[in-house]
């Protein structure tokens, strides 16, 4: 097994990420190599005498001339940066060249998000009492009432719920583990939901929490399709109907009602404060709103 594969092998095992993540990863360092070691000389020689500063600097240029968004450049960098990573603590690398390459700046880009009012809306159109329909009413409350990506929806288990406890364990990106409260309106609508889903199983079991209407455990784009079809029934609900603008939705009304950034980045597993600071804008355009509005002088 070459050190592709073997890298491969330790993103899905070791590090556990995601099966995007895994395929994006790897067609980042694949497309690196194919600019930087000729096909014929892909051995693993070839592939770690590649992995210097000059080349990598270089392949930067060139990913900039393709036109590629600074994002996107600094994905294919993240990528090469675990790789080199990965083979720093082989022994195969003496040093990770990509943590002295200089990173495009990204544009700041503020995340969207649904208002508490246009959800209310949704959530209190009436459902139908069937397993398909209450289930994906759960999918839309549960991702909006605990702030779960996606594929910790997909992925949960009835193992990994305690309503005496009104708690769910999360195994989040990282292989991190993290505890989310529930509050006593969704362990109500948890248990209402499991009655249906016990009797729409008939007998079977699954320790899945999420069925397909076929009966199996659901999957991240089922996730998707779910949010997108419910969502878009909804009036008043404007951008983009996925599983993360609930997730920001969630983290900013949690803001905007005065939690803490500390307490808002544990409830959604980030690894550093700085990804829970960008909700801070959304906040503040919020005090913005008020001040116009209730400032004396601001006033016509």
């Amino acid at each position: 097994m070459g050190i592709q594969a073997e890298f491969i092998d330790y993103l899905k095992v070791k590090r556990r990420y995601s099966p995007r993540t895994v395929k994006l990863y790897g067609e980042a360092v694949e497309d690196f190599l194919r600019q930087a070691v000729p096909e014929s000389q892909l051995s693993d020689e070839d592939i770690l005498s590649a992995l210097k500063f000059q080349v990598i600097r270089g392949y930067v240029s060139s990913l900039m001339d393709r036109g590629l968004d600074p994002r996107t450049v600094n994905l294919h960098l993240s990528a090469l940066s675990t790789f080199c990573s990965y083979l720093v603590k082989q022994n195969k690398l003496a040093s990770n060249p990509v943590k002295e390459i200089v990173r495009p700046k990204e544009k700041k880009r503020l995340p969207s998000f649904f208002s508490p009012e246009a959800l209310k809306l949704y959530f209190d159109t009436p459902v139908a009492d069937d397993y398909p329909s209450v289930r994906n009413r759960m999918i839309v409350t549960l991702l909006y009432d605990t702030g779960l990506r996606r594929a910790e929806a997909a992925s949960l288990r009835l193992s990994d719920i305690d309503l005496s406890r009104r708690t769910i364990s999360i195994i989040g990106k990282g292989n991190k583990q993290r505890m989310i409260p529930l509050v006593d309106s969704l362990v109500e609508k948890i248990g209402d939901y499991l009655l249906l889903r016990e009797a729409f199983l008939n007998g079977s079991e699954s320790d899945s929490f999420f069925l397909t209407d076929a009966g199996g455990p659901a999957y991240p784009e089922f996730i998707n399709r779910t949010v997108k079809a419910e969502l878009s029934k909804a009036n008043g609900l404007s951008g983009k109907k996925t599983p993360h603008t609930l997730r920001h939705s969630f983290a900013t009304s949690l803001l905007n009602e005065g939690a803490d950034l500390n307490s808002i980045k544990e409830v959604l597993g980030h690894s550093s404060l700085a990804a829970t600071e960008v909700y801070t804008h959304n906040s503040f355009e919020k005090l913005k709103e008020i001040y116009r509005t209730a400032h004396p002088r601001a006033k016509k």
